[in-house]
């Protein structure tokens, strides 16, 4: 079994490289992003931190799929649309792209012709992650933006039914779609997504939490 996870940024990708090197992981470079990699227990487990946004986390993800993983995971930092606050740890139940645009066409905001618009965990590790202490269920909504406008937050809460707001998820949910390799999303929520938002999410990096980490090591013990 290969379990492939994609994290954005240095800041998310730290606690869970302390946690890996625990397994004597190997560093390499993994199509010149940073990566972590063991077996244990008849698993291979290859961590790449992709860098953020859309591009650089799809093609991470197509690269693991590429080497044959059978599974991918995403864990990172996200902003709160509705009913969340910060520190609380979520499972992406969906996946939307908000900031896709072809309305000057006549297609609604988000939608790809002849794509789906919305993508879903698996059922299989979504329910597993919803078994972890502390973890509940949210939809999530991706964009190549650092969103701290109240008001946008509220039109795509609105329009796409999101909880919160991130650079990376919908489109790890893409390519795992296109190829048939099930996908499960953790995230912390680190701001707002408000004009208070930049600092609110400095302050969650900064803490490095690892919390994430030991949350993504359990479900890679359960699969």
């Amino acid at each position: 079994m290969k379990i492939g996870i994609v994290i954005a940024d240095e800041f998310e990708f730290e606690p869970f490289s302390a946690f890996a090197k625990t397994k004597n992981a190997a560093e390499t470079l993994y199509h010149g992003r940073k990566s972590l990699s063991w077996t244990e227990n008849g698993k291979t487990v290859t961590a790449v931190q992709c860098g953020i946004g859309k591009v650089n986390a799809a093609a991470a993800a197509a690269f693991l799929i590429a080497d044959g993983a059978s599974y991918l995971l995403n864990a990172g930092l996200s902003g709160a649309i509705h009913g969340l606050h910060r520190g609380q740890i979520v499972a992406g139940e969906t996946f939307r792209e908000c900031d896709f645009d072809l309305t000057p066409i006549g297609r609604a905001l988000g939608e790809k012709p002849d794509e789906p618009s919305c993508f879903a965990a698996d059922a299989e590790l979504l329910a597993l992650a919803l078994s972890l202490p502390g973890v509940t269920g949210a939809h999530l909504g991706t964009g190549d933006l650092f969103l701290a406008d109240k008001a946008k937050g509220a039109f795509f809460r609105k329009t796409f039914g999101i909880d919160a707001f991130d650079m990376e998820t919908a489109a790890i949910a893409s390519v795992c779609h296109f190829s048939g390799v099930p996908f499960m999303s953790l995230r912390q929520i680190s701001d707002d997504a408000d004009d208070a938002a930049t600092v609110d999410y400095q302050g969650m990096n900064e803490q490095k939490k690892a919390d994430l980490t030991a949350l993504l090591a359990a479900v890679i013990e359960k699969l």
